[in-house]
């Protein structure tokens, strides 16, 4: 394992990567293929890729953070085929103030009618674009105010209390509401962009610096970025605020306010042997640099993949490092889903799924068996218990999504968890050498491109496979991908993971008999969480008191141990803890912590409902919009 250096800052903030931008001529540019199959086509774009599509943006942007928008210049470059006439664009909200072509000449546009699920279509008419190769379509835009992607955050909602925030969400189809392009994992593109943003705040994006801002006036300065790797649009993120920088090792540095730096830099201190062990198992990484953004609270996710430029929620810092599984999982990304995307939402699996299979296997490689193993059997009990909750038979519980059910309406762990038991599986019965080799061959085979669960499969059953009947029957491929519920074949996890903690969940289910303060301590977060979640469902006042008292629980500095143990004070009615999740909820807008906590007091009825009421009107307005539409639903909340 590498020491890594820290510097609370540094000298040059804006870090070049060896693969900087050659400023190709457009015509230069590789474009990445279309995939023409049934089971590619995306529902949730209305464009039409095969007539005229977007294969690079740049962007010129101004970043207005009183009137909470972005608002200036797109230029797209699109390939249209002999006979186009037209280009169609996804919108959500957009402001369109004229569109022209690369030489300034306007070109006419409708803005079709609004779906509340997929924005509305802008179609450009070519004009004399039209023909074979690239031409250029140049768009004056801004974003709505209420753009869904973009969180403004008011000074007092940062650390450092004085200065605003903004970062955007793309992932799944919101990078509409702020990108005027086809926005559709299919449809890969590469770009550029050049921010302003008022001083002294830094800009950062999924895309590599090109050097030292420059000023630009009026208490401004531009950045710019660049992304010369085609990538799906839902990866084009940025984020503006008083942050700084800390070098983490050669490749690899950590952005953050200044108040949470150094915490941020010594929780991710594994980072540089992550991307080595990551690299000896599925081979180099191929974007350059690796760096994250802690941002603040209300980022509604453990964690984002944008290349180049990871987005973390502060949630994840534990002081002892604990939860950095998480990094496992978004440094994996940059082979399965950024390097390798699926090219619909149905198989999102082909993301999560590959990912979480191999976070552990980085796990395992930098921190141990042990831990991979205890990650796997949590991993896998996730799984278990959404097939028990939803039925074996929901097709909800497919990897794929099928038709007529929405890719994100999908049970979470069936794209997860399901995903890394399928592949743990595959490991098992083909063995990991042999699985390795083909999982290698799969990022290099389709680096840069679109997939399909069809083109998994097929090439499994032409590498392995190899019309080998009898592996063909124990690896059960079909039944997994489409199939619900859990296949017989499924490896389970070891025993031996949890066998302690286990065996004390089941000691205190029997007769209330707690561990020792001692044995707690030395337990680690996956162990700490495994005996939470093993809690019996009802418990009383008196053992939740005795429990807390004992553990200590309410003190403890690792948000998903806080969170389990808030959740079962919650649905129990457990008055002493209201206040701390009160203050809880109002410090964090994770979903996978705000959802469910506000859920264990719905659920609860009467004494727990006035108090969700109370709690969602003084927190909702610091909620990302997607942590809002998860839990407007369960409080009833109508504006």
């Amino acid at each position: 394992m590498r020491t890594l250096a820290f510097a609370a800052t540094l000298a040059i903030p804006f870090l070049m990567s060896a693969c900087t931008a050659d400023d190709l001529p457009t015509q230069e540019r590789a474009v990445a293929p279309i995939l023409t199959t049934d089971e590619a086509r995306d529902e949730f774009t209305y464009a039409r890729p095969l007539e005229a599509r977007v294969t690079h943006v740049a962007l010129d942007l101004d970043l207005d953070f009183e009137g909470r928008r972005v608002e200036g210049v797109a230029t797209l470059d699109v390939d249209a085929a002999e006979d186009a006439t037209e280009i169609v664009l996804d919108s959500d909200g957009l402001v369109i103030g004229g569109i022209s072509d690369g030489n300034g000449n306007a070109l006419d546009y409708t803005i079709g009618e609004s779906d509340p699920d997929k924005g509305e279509p802008i179609t450009v008419q070519l004009g004399e674009l039209t023909g074979p190769g690239l031409q250029q379509i140049v768009i004056n835009y801004a974003s709505g105010s209420e753009a869904e992607a973009l969180q403004w955050l008011a000074p007092e909602q940062t650390a450092g209390g004085e200065y605003p925030y903004v970062f955007s969400q793309g992932q799944a189809i919101l990078n509409r509401t702020w990108i005027p392009t086809q926005d559709s994992p299919g449809i890969r593109q590469t770009w550029e962009a050049r921010i302003t943003a008022p001083k002294p705040l830094n800009v950062v994006m999924s895309g590599i610096s090109r050097g030292d801002p420059e000023d630009v006036g009026e208490s401004r300065r531009a950045f710019e970025f660049v992304m010369e790797n085609s990538i799906p649009p839902y990866l084009i993120a940025i984020a503006a605020g008083n942050i700084e920088f800390a070098e983490l090792g050669p490749r690899s540095g950590v952005w953050a306010e200044p108040e949470m730096l150094e915490e941020a830099a010594a929780e991710l201190t594994d980072t540089e042997a992550m991307i080595d062990a990551a690299e000896e198992i599925y081979g180099p990484y191929r974007w350059g640099r690796y760096d994250m953004i802690v941002l603040p609270p209300a980022f509604p996710y453990g964690g984002m993949e944008n290349p180049v430029m990871t987005f973390l929620t502060p949630t994840f810092i534990a002081g002892d490092r604990s939860n950095t599984g998480l990094i496992a999982h978004e440094l994996a990304h940059s082979w399965s889903g950024n390097l390798v995307t699926y090219s619909s939402w149905r198989d999102g699996w082909l993301n999560e799924g590959v990912t979480s299979y191999f976070e552990s296997r980085i796990s395992e490689a930098v921190f141990g068996e042990k831990r991979a193993n205890q990650e796997y059997a949590l991993s896998y009990a996730s799984l278990v218990e959404a097939i028990d909750e939803n039925g074996a038979d929901n097709p909800n519980t497919a990897m794929r999504t099928p038709e007529g059910i929405s890719p994100f309406d999908t049970v979470g762990p069936a794209i997860y968890d399901k995903g890394t038991v399928f592949l743990r599986t595959m490991e098992n019965i083909i063995g990991r050498e042999r699985f390795d080799e083909f999982m290698r061959g799969w990022f290099d085979r389709h680096a840069f491109q679109p997939a399909t669960s069809e083109m998994f499969l097929s090439e499994l059953r032409e590498y392995v496979v190899q019309d080998d009947e009898e592996l063909e029957q124990q690896l059960m491929l079909d039944e997994w991908v489409y199939g619900t519920g859990l296949p017989e074949n499924a490896i389970a996890p070891d025993p031996a993971a949890f066998a302690e903690v286990d065996e004390a969940a089941q000691a205190y289910a029997d007769n209330g008999t707690l561990p020792a303060k001692q044995k707690w301590t030395g337990w680690t977060g996956a162990e700490q969480q495994r005996f939470l979640q093993e809690l019996p469902e009802e418990m009383s006042a008196t053992q939740l008191s005795a429990l807390n008292q004992r553990l200590a629980l309410a003190d403890t500095g690792n948000n998903e141990v806080l969170f389990l143990w808030l959740e079962a004070a919650l649905r129990n009615e457990y008055q002493p803890a209201v206040a701390q999740a009160e203050t809880f909820l109002g410090e964090v807008g994770r979903n996978k912590f705000v959802e469910p906590l506000f859920k264990a007091l719905w659920d609860t009825g009467s004494w727990g409902q006035p108090i969700a009421t109370r709690i969602y009107d003084e927190t909702r307005g610091g909620y990302h919009s997607y942590t809002r539409n998860q839990v407007d639903p369960i409080v009833g909340w109508e504006g």
